[in-house]
């Protein structure tokens, strides 16, 4: 973001400080830990990174864009986002999604026609989301526009690398599946008995 401008706050877009909308944010992460990988990664991307202060594996999840076979994800907060700016200090990030995991440098696109071609003006269905997010940035939902503001904008392109990147996150949690399963099978029980 430049110096002058400051992303407005807007519905669904606004910066999550803390409370119930920062967790919300962070539901995906735990939907992924669920075993759902199959379900949302062909739509979304989970991200591991390192954070800039701990050093400590952190993790978001976000939008996932694939074009030309390269992959995309947008910081819908720019330099606001935490996530982001770890990225900033230390691109080295492994990236996960319906595919399986792979080790990525991030890189911030700076190029306007790839940019244009990540943001896909043509897709009716993206357009209406993506007209809440450039309204923000004082955008207007056109070519010139986006590429005359592109500094306001910040997605990421992920190039595969042999480097070490942060371990990749398991589905952990997909034994509460059978809990769950078996905690109705047990009410059920209960209450036909009872009945």
């Amino acid at each position: 973001m430049s110096k002058t401008f400051r992303q407005k706050d807007q519905g669904f877009l606004t910066y999550p400080t803390g409370g119930w909308r920062k967790a919300m944010f962070k539901w995906p992460v735990h939907l992924w830990r669920l075993g759902l990988a199959p379900v949302i990664g062909h739509h979304m991307v989970l991200i591991s990174h390192t954070g800039r202060k701990t050093g400590l594996t952190r993790r978001t999840m976000t939008e996932l864009h694939v074009v030309d076979g390269k992959k995309y994800a947008p910081s819908g907060f720019g330099r606001r986002a935490q996530w982001y700016r770890n990225i900033e200090v230390d691109p080295r990030v492994t990236i996960q999604t319906a595919a399986g995991a792979e080790s990525a440098i991030a890189r911030r696109v700076t190029d306007g026609d790839e940019l244009l071609a990540v943001m896909d003006l043509e897709d009716p269905m993206n357009m209406v989301m993506l007209k809440s997010y450039l309204a923000t940035l004082e955008i207007e939902p056109t070519p010139e526009d986006i590429v005359a503001k592109k500094d306001r904008i910040y997605y990421l392109r992920f190039e595969p690398t042999d480097e070490p990147t942060p371990p990749s996150l398991p589905a952990d949690l997909i034994w509460l599946w059978p809990a769950a399963l078996f905690a109705l099978f047990t009410a059920w029980l209960l209450t036909r008995e009872r009945g």
